[in-house]
């Protein structure tokens, strides 16, 4: 019988190692089921995974959902079956590549000019290690989708925000953003050999500065900002990484799903919260990681 002992002793381990990853990457519940009936909300990547799975919450809730993304075709198959799925007839898809800055102005001047306000601001969308590319207007592709594209969307519909009362913009960053550092001195990444890991995490610190300094700004205003770590989960964004390929990885990460036990956003100006794919609305939920000013 001893013989046994130790390869089930093994297993054991191995088990319920992976399920307390899985509950560390989860973060906490959030309960809230507050509805949004009324405000607009625009989802940047919302074709696929987590935007995907924003989308669908948001559009239970009540809102009109805009969900922006480059891919028009995938967008328009996802609009209609998040269509169908809450019999809304408020989710509509629209055009928008964060790599160009003519497609950002263009779909912002769409905004500004065809919505009365803009209550809530999800900049979702996020490339992750891919290859050395660049941007149309010539920038790295990580830092100029994940941070630059989304930089220049948030300005461009900021007074929009403003004058549509209480509203809030909320930046999905990266855990990732732990190791990132800002170099200054090669932004686009081209005075040394290219690093996928540490552009993505420059990018995600990226979004966490930024989010910071447009909190400072927006004091005094009903316009909240805050960044997230969305969790862990296997979704298209690891496409060029391989990491969600194994058996081990897919059962621990599992899927992008949404019941109505909802993680979530606190109502603060800033914060950072474990968010993996459950999705608190507007309000009602507290943060599990917060940011520290130094």
């Amino acid at each position: 019988m001893n013989r046994y002992l130790l390869p089930a002793s093994v297993a054991g381990t191995v088990i319920g190692g992976a399920v307390l990853i899985k509950d560390y990457i989860s973060g906490g519940i959030c309960p809230s089921k507050a509805g949004i009936i009324g405000k607009t909300v625009i989802v940047t990547g919302a074709n696929t995974g987590i935007g995907k799975e924003t989308a669908l919450e948001l559009a239970r809730r009540g809102g009109r959902i805009i969900m922006a993304c480059r891919d028009m075709d995938k967008c328009e198959v996802a609009a209609k079956e998040i269509r169908g799925k809450t019999l809304s007839h408020s989710v509509f898809a629209r055009h928008l590549d964060l790599s160009s800055m003519k497609s950002i102005r263009k779909f912002a001047k769409m905004i500004n000019e065809e919505e009365e306000h803009l209550d809530i601001l999800i900049n979702n969308a996020a490339v992750m290690r891919c290859p050395h590319w660049k941007t149309e207007d010539d920038f790295e592709m990580q830092f100029g989708v994940n941070h630059l594209g989304h930089f220049l969307l948030t300005n461009l519909l900021l007074d929009k925000m403003k004058s549509s009362g209480r509203a809030r913009i909320i930046n999905v960053s990266s855990l990732a953003h732990v190791a990132g550092e800002i170099d200054f001195d090669d932004l686009n990444c081209e005075e040394k050999k290219y690093n996928t890991k540490k552009a993505y995490c420059q990018s995600k610190l990226a979004n966490v500065l930024f989010t910071k300094e447009l909190a400072r700004q927006l004091q005094g205003t009903e316009v909240t900002t805050n960044s997230l770590h969305p969790g862990v989960a296997s979704t298209e964004l690891g496409r060029h990484t391989g990491m969600h390929k194994s058996a081990f990885s897919s059962t621990t990460l599992g899927l992008p799903q949404l019941d109505y036990a909802h993680r979530g956003l606190h109502e603060k100006h800033i914060h950072v919260v474990h968010f993996n794919l459950k999705i608190c609305s507007y309000i009602h939920c507290k943060p599990v990681i917060r940011v520290q000013d130094k």
